[in-house]
């Protein structure tokens, strides 16, 4: 994603037919549309009709969608993904009082496939390694723990003897993300076509999804993680309008 010669230093790639299809389905609420309407509605991003035929009929193959008599809808593993992408838009949060969730890894012999699986889901649930088999972050999210990670890991709750500001700062590149969030913006501002405006609201959605959502008195000045939330709802509400009016027809 990262260039030279546009804002901030990023170059956007022009999203596939796939990617177009999947940003609108995933904004989606229920994630369900007729097929004619999926096509009738990419085709306002620079995607022809028969390119986009194609390309459902490639994702249902594939196990991205499902086809239900409205149409085509998410699969279960990218209804998920709309779960988390929802969740990085409106976040649960609550008032910290300076404790720290902390999980250890307790479990042995797992396979490299097993290991790498479980740090994705750890980073996904926005905690951050301290050294091997140690991940933390503070205890500021209004959400529960899957359980099945008791299976695997021990939770604590602790108070870290360093600085929880220097700690944040080392566990969470915040820096970049806030630059990231800064050029993005800036792209946002800039685009005129939708084809590009999607583009940049699709790398949106992947940057909130690694945003740590630290409680405020972590956070370098002048955080960019609220702007940028409020700059997706606004093109989500304006794409929800699109897909309404592009709704069943008769």
């Amino acid at each position: 994603m990262t260039g030279s010669g546009d804002p901030g230093g990023l170059t956007l790639r022009p999203l596939s037919a796939r990617s177009v299809v999947l940003s609108l389905l995933l904004g989606t609420h229920p994630p369900e549309l007729p097929a004619r309407d999926l096509v009738r509605l990419v085709a306002g991003f620079d995607v022809g009709a028969s390119t986009a035929r194609a390309a459902l009929s490639r994702m249902a193959a594939a196990g991205d969608l499902r086809r239900t008599d409205a149409g085509y809808r998410l699969s279960e593993r990218l209804l998920e993904r709309q779960r988390r992408q929802d969740e990085a838009l409106r976040p649960h949060t609550r008032a910290w009082d300076g404790d720290w969730e902390t999980l250890v890894i307790t479990a042995t012999g797992r396979d490299p496939a097993a290991r790498a699986e479980l740090r994705t889901r750890l980073a996904a649930l926005r905690l951050a390694e301290l050294r091997e088999g140690v991940w933390l972050r503070p205890a500021n999210l209004d959400r529960p723990l899957p359980t099945d990670l008791g299976r695997v890991a021990e939770r604590l709750v602790s108070r870290p003897g360093s600085p929880a500001v220097e700690l944040a700062a080392r566990l969470w590149p915040l820096v970049d993300w806030a630059d990231t969030a800064r050029a993005l913006l800036v792209h946002v501002d800039r685009a005129r076509r939708p084809a590009g405006l999607l583009t940049a609201f699709a790398a949106v959605v992947r940057h909130l999804l690694a945003d740590p959502v630290l409680p405020p008195e972590l956070l370098p000045p002048d955080w960019p993680g609220t702007a940028l939330r409020d700059a997706y709802a606004r093109y989500q509400r304006e794409q929800s309008g699109q897909v309404r009016a592009h709704g069943p027809r008769t």
